[in-house]
């Protein structure tokens, strides 16, 4: 069995995957659900400046080789997109696939916020100008969370993420990293999905395995099972 590292987005940490690890589990799988710093239970760490992309690499990066884990189906969920794409140049023998689950994808030289749609490019503007070095959790809704105790109890966990991380580029792939096998998660559902469908076209493009959920951006909240299924099948595949 490949063991899954579960790497979450903006604004949350490893408890996201609550739901989702211990199905993973319950199939055999040995399953990482490291918190980056600043965010989760990590939040006491958070700092307006010194926390970079680079620094979330290096958290990811660490748990591969402090848990001494080879073979690993690498999970990066919508800005942990940018981190897998990290390390997958950093430890690329560890890995044996990454999965963009609604996720960015970097082309060469690109930073998260160059691929925002014009609104949120807008809000980190007036941010930037007024001296805010950190970014507002999205809303419930436009996470696609629509139960009203799942969507309290989210919110309750859901910190301000760090502007810094979202202005690094991740480091220029090599041969060996861009050998490791892809598969994206598109969910189809709610505003993000118009935000993601450009990734999801790109890495159609660049030959990606290609899965569809039909939810919306949070599916390892809402949709855990299902989520659960499709990794299952990209690891034996």
């Amino acid at each position: 069995m490949r063991p899954f590292v579960l790497v979450h987005g903006s604004f949350c940490g490893g408890w996201v995957w609550k739901f989702l690890a211990p199905i993973l589990r319950a199939k055999g799988h040995e399953v990482h659900t490291p918190t980056l710093t600043g965010l989760g239970a990590n939040s006491h760490q958070s700092r307006p400046n010194g926390i970079t992309l680079a620094t979330h690499i290096e958290d990811v990066s660490n748990t591969l080789f402090y848990e001494d884990l080879t073979d690993a189906v690498l999970v990066g969920h919508s800005y942990a997109g940018m981190i897998i794409s990290g390390v997958a140049v950093k430890l690329p023998s560890r890995l044996a696939s990454l999965v963009y689950f609604d996720a960015y994808l970097p082309s060469k030289g690109e930073s998260e916020v160059e691929l925002w749609p014009e609104d949120q490019l807008a809000i980190y503007k007036a941010d930037i100008a007024a001296g805010r070095r950190f970014r507002k959790p999205l809303s419930p809704e436009i996470l696609g969370i629509q139960d009203p105790e799942l969507a309290e109890w989210t919110m309750a966990r859901l910190v301000p993420h760090p502007l810094s991380t979202y202005e690094d580029r991740p480091p220029e792939a090599t041969s060996q990293s861009e050998s490791i096998p892809r598969a994206y998660i598109y969910c189809t559902q709610g505003p993000i999905a118009q935000w993601t469908k450009v990734f999801a076209s790109r890495s159609k493009e660049l030959g990606f395995r290609q899965y569809i959920l039909n939810t919306g951006h949070a599916a390892q909240l809402t949709h855990p099972k299902e989520l659960a299924d499709m990794l299952i099948e990209i690891a034996q595949g």
